[in-house]
C-alpha cells in the first residue's frame, strides 16, 4: 500500500511540477507584451484624436473665453499629438470636474500645472514629474539677500499661497499686483523667472513643485507613451517655455 501511495505521490509531484512550469512559462510570454492597457488609448489617439482635459493654471495653462488653450502645457501637448499623428481636442473644466471624465476614460490625459501631490489618485494615474520648479525669494542686483526673512519686507503677488508662506517665515509681505522685479526689494518668483527679470536666487526656498500629466487608470501602455515623451524635456527647455508663456500673455 505505501509503494502504491508513494508512486502515486511522486505522479502528481511530476505532474504538479510540469504543470507549475507550463504556467511560469505563459508568464514570460505574457510579459514580453506587458505593459498592457485595460483600454486601447495608445492605438485610439495614434492618427486619430487626442482628447485633453485642461485647468487654467498660467503659464503652464490658460483658456481664453473663445476656448482657446495657450501656455506651456499647451505647446507641449500640441507636440505630444504630433508626434502620434493626432487633432488635440481640448475640454476646459475644474480639475474635478476633468478628473471625473478621465476616471470614465471620456478623456484622454488632463494638464493645468498639476502637483504630483494632487488629490486624485483614486481617479487617475500620474505620470513621474517631469520638471521640478522651486518657489524662491530673490533679489534685484543692488539688494542684499536677507540671511533670514523673520522681520524681512519681501513683495509677492496678491491673494496668492505665497503671501501664507512668507507670514510662515515670519517675513512681512508686501502684496503687489504682479511681481515685475523693480520693487526694490526681495520678491518672490518661481526660479524660471530669474533670468527674465534680471533677478538673483536670494537663498531661500518657499516652496517646490513636481509638476506631472494625469492619464486614466490602467492605460499603462498610454502612460508610458505619454511618459517617455515628457522625460524626454530638459529643465532649460521647460522653463524656456513658460517665459515665452508668460510674454505672450504680457503681450496680449
Amino acid at each position: 500500500m505505501d509503494v502504491v501511495m508513494g508512486r502515486r505521490q511522486r505522479g502528481w509531484t511530476r505532474r504538479t511540477t510540469f504543470a507549475l512550469a507550463g504556467v511560469v512559462l505563459l508568464l514570460v510570454v505574457s510579459g514580453c507584451r506587458w505593459p498592457q492597457d485595460a483600454g486601447t488609448t495608445v492605438d485610439d489617439v495614434r492618427g486619430g484624436v487626442l482628447r485633453v482635459g485642461v485647468s487654467e493654471a498660467p503659464p503652464w495653462t490658460r483658456v481664453a473665453d473663445d476656448g482657446t488653450v495657450t501656455g506651456a502645457e499647451a505647446r507641449l501637448v500640441q507636440r505630444l499629438a504630433e508626434r502620434l499623428d493626432a487633432r488635440v481636442e481640448w475640454y476646459p473644466g475644474s480639475e474635478s470636474t476633468l478628473m471625473a471624465a478621465l476616471k470614465d476614460r471620456v478623456l484622454d490625459l488632463v494638464v493645468g500645472g498639476l502637483d504630483a501631490k494632487v488629490p486624485w489618485t483614486k481617479q487617475a494615474a500620474l505620470t513621474r514629474p517631469y520638471v521640478t520648479m522651486r518657489t524662491v525669494v530673490a533679489v534685484p542686483d543692488g539688494v542684499a539677500a536677507p540671511s533670514d526673512l523673520a522681520g524681512a519686507r519681501v513683495a509677492a503677488p496678491a491673494g496668492t499661497a505665497e503671501i501664507a508662506a512668507l507670514r510662515g517665515e515670519d517675513a512681512v509681505p508686501v502684496p503687489v499686483p504682479e511681481v515685475t522685479g523693480r520693487e526694490g526689494l526681495p520678491v518672490v518668483v518661481g526660479q524660471w523667472r530669474l533670468a527674465e527679470l534680471g533677478l538673483r536666487d536670494g537663498g531661500h526656498d518657499l516652496a517646490e513643485h513636481d509638476h506631472v500629466w494625469a492619464v486614466p487608470l490602467g492605460e499603462n501602455g498610454w502612460q508610458v507613451e505619454v511618459e517617455r515623451f515628457l522625460l524626454a524635456l530638459s529643465h532649460g527647455e521647460v522653463e524656456e517655455l513658460l517665459v515665452d508663456a508668460e510674454r505672450e500673455e504680457a503681450a496680449a
